[in-house]
């Protein structure tokens, strides 16, 4: 069932699509969309995540699901890496199941997102500053030195489409509609661990042709995000 849209008040229109840059030292918020062509309550909340994907001070990942492809439609971009990842999270949360939609913010918070208010809120006001810098290059992520969990955190590479991607559907709940989706993700690739010392880590090649890359330094098992940067 489709939750019923809010009024979108003159706040909630500007957190979702405010021309916002940084703050001197922030990073920007990262925004996780677990979602699939199958299922009739996700459109509205691929729209509010494209309302923010090309706002500078987010990073806007919609990750597409495997677990309703076998309910008339096979989504066109799912991978079982993308339900592994919702899945971790779900554990982190302390949940015994996945649902769609589910918007996690930065690792440390989430809901269903198809309410333009609490979209705003799981997007929030700015992500922490503390962990470590970033500098992407076009074939190695250079991360500085900083405190890190005890555990280390892992070092993620995701390569999405900022194009907007129109799907017709012709099976399952869209069946009869065409859907668009913004910043679909089609690589996550882990490319290796962060212990808190500064290092060099190579990016892989080629990188498919109109795909940008988003960089994640998180805490193991979906813990929380320590540093993003995206190009």
């Amino acid at each position: 069932m489709i939750r019923a849209l809010a009024p979108l008040t003159s706040l909630v229109a500007l957190a979702l699509a405010g021309g916002c840059s940084p703050a001197a030292g922030a990073r920007p918020v990262v925004v996780e969309l677990f979602q699939s062509q199958g299922c009739s309550s996700c459109p509205p909340a691929d729209a509010n995540l494209a309302r923010i994907a090309d706002r500078p001070d987010v990073i806007a990942l919609s990750f597409a699901v495997t677990y309703w492809d076998g309910q008339g439609w096979k989504d066109t971009f799912a991978q079982p890496a993308f339900t592994a990842r919702q899945w971790d999270y779900a554990h982190a949360f302390h949940r015994a199941n996945v649902f769609t939609p589910e918007v996690v913010g930065d690792g440390v918070r989430d809901g269903v997102g198809v309410d333009p208010a609490e979209f705003a809120r799981l997007v929030g006001h700015g992500a922490p500053t503390a962990g470590p810098t970033l500098v992407l290059a076009a074939d190695h992520v250079a991360i500085g030195a900083g405190p890190a969990p005890a555990a280390g955190a892992d070092v993620w590479m995701v390569r999405f489409d900022p194009r907007v991607i129109q799907v017709p559907i012709t099976g399952g709940e869209n069946g009869g509609k065409t859907l668009p989706h913004k910043d679909i993700v089609r690589e996550l690739v882990r490319l290796g661990g962060w212990r808190g010392a500064a290092e060099t880590l190579p990016l892989p090649a080629p990188k498919p042709p109109g795909l940008a890359t988003a960089i994640l330094v998180q805490s193991p098992q979906g813990g929380a995000i320590l540093a993003a940067t995206k190009a």
